[in-house]
């Protein structure tokens, strides 16, 4: 192999991967053109997410709901959080935080909640306070005791961003279908979890002791979107994945901290405080119980 054959294979292998992972690459011959996909494309691509199949009532023979948190510091969970910064990357990589926005804000998203029942239901408009922190500095407030107008390099504005969010809260149900015979699982929402916007930037309060759930997403109705939205492959960056495939698919570290129970689905830490190890060995025994329901039903 001679220097120039090594020239080219060392530039390749140095192109940003968001680059080769795009669509029409290949195909196009202007800058303009990558990411975009031709007519024909278009006519042929038959893209959408797998449809959940129809299951009766009568055919789920046991079921228990759980809430699950995903800790963004997992490097398992990496592809949910990055990128953070997106200054210098191509439109076609987003954390799934940006994916939720844009579509709340462009009204692509319509079923957003208040919590997990998904009863109070939410505009953009109502998380506003949630998501900014508007004040005033203490010269703002000298110009407006002095009956004077606020200048506007006197108000501080904080928005909370994609490299803000900490947690994401998952809820699902399993379930044992009896005409399949087999434990399976449905996601039903998801709620990204962040430092509460009021005090995130207040040294002297506990961020770990401050997170907020800013709003759940009604899983169902997002599935389209999120499929859509292409996860980073670290594998093979010519084949992403959408993040549609990695939820349904688990493809995630996740504790279980609620169950439904007779105690108004309390949390796993309202009856086990201030003991993290006895906590996780809580999920871990709820997960015990799930994974052996399956096992008992086949035990005769």
């Amino acid at each position: 192999m001679n220097w120039k054959n090594v020239l080219i294979i060392t530039t390749v292998s140095l192109l940003p991967l968001s680059i080769m992972a795009q669509a029409n690459i290949l195909n196009a011959k202007k800058p303009q053109e990558i990411g975009i996909k031709t007519e024909a494309q278009i006519a042929l691509d038959n893209d959408a997410p797998l449809e959940y199949g129809y299951v009766d009532d009568r055919d789920i023979l046991w079921s228990k709901t759980i809430w699950e948190v995903i800790d963004l510091d997992e490097r398992v969970n990496f592809p949910l959080y990055y990128p953070t910064d997106t200054i210098d990357i191509g439109t076609d990589r987003r954390s799934l935080y940006d994916v939720l926005i844009k579509n709340i804000k462009n009204g692509k998203l319509k079923d957003v909640y208040a919590d997990s029942y998904f009863t109070d239901k939410r505009e953009f408009n109502d998380l506003s306070a949630t998501l900014q922190k508007i004040d005033t500095t203490d010269y703002g407030y000298e110009q407006i005791n002095a009956g004077e107008a606020l200048s506007p390099e006197y108000v501080m504005r904080r928005d909370l961003t994609a490299a803000d969010i900490e947690e994401y809260h998952i809820k699902g149900i399993w379930y044992f279908d009896k005409r399949q015979g087999e434990l399976k699982y449905r996601l039903l929402g998801i709620a990204p979890v962040a430092p509460d916007v009021n005090f995130i930037d207040d040294e002297s309060i506990d961020q770990a002791e401050n997170k907020v759930e800013l709003f759940w997403v009604w899983y169902p109705d997002a599935r389209q979107i999120l499929h859509q939205a292409k996860v980073f492959n670290q594998r093979n960056s010519a084949q992403p994945i959408s993040f549609d495939m990695l939820l349904n698919a688990r493809r995630f570290g996740a504790i279980i901290y609620r169950e439904d129970n007779v105690h108004g689905d309390r949390e796993v830490n309202d009856y086990i405080a201030d003991n993290a190890l006895f906590q996780l060995l809580e999920s871990n025994r709820i997960k015990e119980v799930i994974r052996d329901r399956e096992q008992d039903m086949w035990a005769y």
